[in-house]
């Protein structure tokens, strides 16, 4: 019988290439969009009649490019649109979030320690949030108070951070900043699917129709694209903390997402500036620096505080339970704890190590019990554990580990 456990993350990790590239693909040609439209001469007269024009080299060729504010006088039989990309980053980001957190949600997304809660109100907090969030933004963008770009980028910060605190106060530190970027990111797929691209169409219809098309249909699509700009940067950073625990493990967790999405602001602005040919506002990168460091004060500050707050015990699942009760369970165990205990500790006793490593505590039955899949593929099925295997772990003990996770997920009835 093939091993289940071993295609399913062989389906995780197909899965996870895949919003790679789209997401590559979804960002590559958004900035090369925003680059383009800021750098644009539009002190020309052109007879084209186009908004602007650029000269670029790449690739041993040359390329002039023009813009048009609404539309040229015919419709190109070829015309590109630039949207699957955006699509298929969010619908991967979804399927992703599926896989790892909804079918995983006793492991990755509800932490007792935080708030425990019933894995369905769980799967439910974070759908409802989604939703609520594209809904939200979209309102206020389309009322008086968006009319104001830059009170509107105001608003919407002050809301990422209320999503912080909240998303923090319900699901473990991991899920929280993952939701974080994947609140963000609904946000800005929603502008390309609900905004930009229907607008763009509405222009081409007119087009075809032989109508003259609204210019404020393009005005909006800006500014909806303006603010996916400004989001990409935190929105990859949301989306590669789940591998820093630094991170997300740290009771300053919300505030330091907080942070993440003034860094992204600092650092765009000073390549929205050049590219523009507005100057190079070099105080950004300091801004951006102070910003990191303060970050990383907050990640840390609480390892050398007297006063740490201790959290209690994780119980176990009933599926930990299983392999708790297992015959190979004291065996393994005397294995975990001779062979990853000395990093995967409250308080690593690894020369090197000041914390375990992804957050993964394995001093007791119940840890060992808790993370028996994870046991299973980083030090089972592959070699992954201990890096370099450090602490020696012998084949034999790896064969041990194998037939004490099979035993359970195998056991029939």
């Amino acid at each position: 019988m093939y091993d289940f456990i071993v295609l399913g993350e062989w389906l995780e990790f197909a899965v996870r290439w895949l919003h790679v590239i789209t997401a590559v693909a979804w960002i590559g040609s958004s900035f090369y969009f925003i680059a383009l439209d800021l750098g644009l001469h539009r002190d020309r007269n052109l007879a084209s009649g186009a908004d602007g024009d650029e000269w670029q080299v790449h690739g041993g060729g040359f390329y002039h490019i023009q813009k048009y504010l609404v539309a040229p006088d015919q419709m190109p039989g070829d015309l590109i649109w630039f949207k699957w990309e955006s699509y298929m980053t969010w619908i991967s980001g979804f399927t992703l979030l599926c896989i790892v957190y909804y079918m995983g949600a006793d492991l990755y997304l509800v932490d007792p320690n935080v708030l425990d809660l019933p894995i369905w109100k769980a799967i439910a907090i974070s759908l409802g949030s989604l939703v609520f969030g594209w809904v939200v933004y979209d309102q206020i963008c389309k009322s008086r108070f968006g009319d104001d770009n830059t009170r509107l980028m105001v608003g919407l910060f002050v809301i990422l951070v209320g999503m912080a605190y909240f998303y923090t106060h319900v699901f473990s530190g991991r899920a929280a900043l993952l939701h974080l970027g994947a609140f963000t990111a609904t946000v800005m797929s929603g502008n390309v699917f609900w905004i930009i691209i229907p607008n763009q169409k509405i222009v081409v219809a007119d087009l075809i129709a032989g109508r003259t098309p609204d210019p404020k249909f393009g005005k909006i699509a800006k500014q909806r694209s303006t603010h996916n700009n400004y989001l990409t940067l935190p929105v990859i950073f949301m989306m590669l903390s789940n591998h820093y625990p630094l991170a997300f493990a740290t009771e300053n967790n919300w505030i330091i997402a907080s942070l993440v999405f003034l860094m992204g602001v600092t650092i765009r602005h000073w390549f929205n500036s050049h590219h523009a040919r507005k100057g190079n506002p070099h105080w950004t990168w300091l801004a951006t620096a102070l910003i990191f460091l303060l970050i990383a004060w907050l990640s840390t500050a609480p390892l050398f505080s007297d006063t740490q707050e201790e959290t209690s015990a994780i119980p176990m699942t009933a599926e930990a339970q299983k392999f708790a009760a297992a015959t190979d369970f004291p065996a393994v165990q005397d294995i975990i704890l001779g062979r990853c205990s000395m990093c995967h500790a409250k308080e690593p006793g690894y020369e090197g190590i000041h914390w375990a490593p992804k957050g993964v505590i394995l001093e007791t039955p119940e840890d060992i019990a808790n993370a028996a899949r994870r046991i299973y593929v980083q030090a089972g099925v592959t070699h992954a554990m201990p890096p370099a295997n450090v602490s020696f772990i012998e084949p034999e003990e790896r064969a041990k580990i194998v037939t004490w996770y099979r035993s359970v997920t195998q056991t029939k009835g």
